[in-house]
């Protein structure tokens, strides 16, 4: 009777020890997950002043576009976590949106090679964030998950784990394509 008792204390022992270092790992790959979207995000707000600059002596009456772009990058430099993250860089996204639709009605533009050159790196680093966002909820989900069943939900929270946060568009605003009026009134 005690031989069993030995063995099931050993089993939820080791069961136990298994469970949090799975907890552990999942961690550590949500921060992982989400250092890889901070270097994509550095590169996307070290990109956009070149970009800028590059188009601002041909936009001159475009002034507003320019200035919404770096404010909003600002203020996504600035974000805290993937909430907060999400929203400011879907206005980023927004804002760096309208200043390529309006620059592809300058024939100058369109041509140079510098601000074309810049077009597709920060297409292309849009790209690779969206693949780091979605590695980053896809592990986030799989640490939630982990945490959330039965019956590692009952110590994970003594253990001081605390759910990931999603990377999400929180205002629906941010879903909407933007709109673009090159009318001159």
């Amino acid at each position: 009777m005690i031989l069993i008792l030995l063995v099931v204390v050993a089993a939820l022992v080791v069961w136990a020890i298994a469970s949090y270092n799975r907890l552990v790992s999942l961690r550590n790959q949500v921060l992982n997950g989400w250092r890889q979207i901070d270097v994509q995000l550095k590169r996307r707000h070290d990109l956009i002043p070149n970009l800028v600059n590059a188009v601002r002596g041909s936009m001159d009456f475009e002034r507003d576009t320019l200035t919404a772009v770096m404010e909003a990058r600002a203020k996504a430099v600035g974000a805290t976590g993937p909430a907060d993250a999400a929203q400011k860089e879907g206005q980023l996204t927004q804002a760096v949106g309208r200043l390529l639709a309006v620059a592809e009605n300058y024939p100058t533009l369109k041509s140079n090679e510098n601000v074309r050159a810049l077009q597709e790196e920060l297409t292309a680093t849009e790209n690779k964030v969206g693949f780091a966002r979605q590695f980053y909820n896809d592990i986030a989900t799989r640490f939630n998950t982990a945490q959330q069943v039965f019956p590692t939900a009952m110590f994970a929270g003594m253990f001081g784990f605390k759910p990931a946060e999603l990377f999400e568009i929180t205002e629906a605003t941010d879903r909407d394509v933007p709109t673009v009026d090159l009318s001159r009134r």
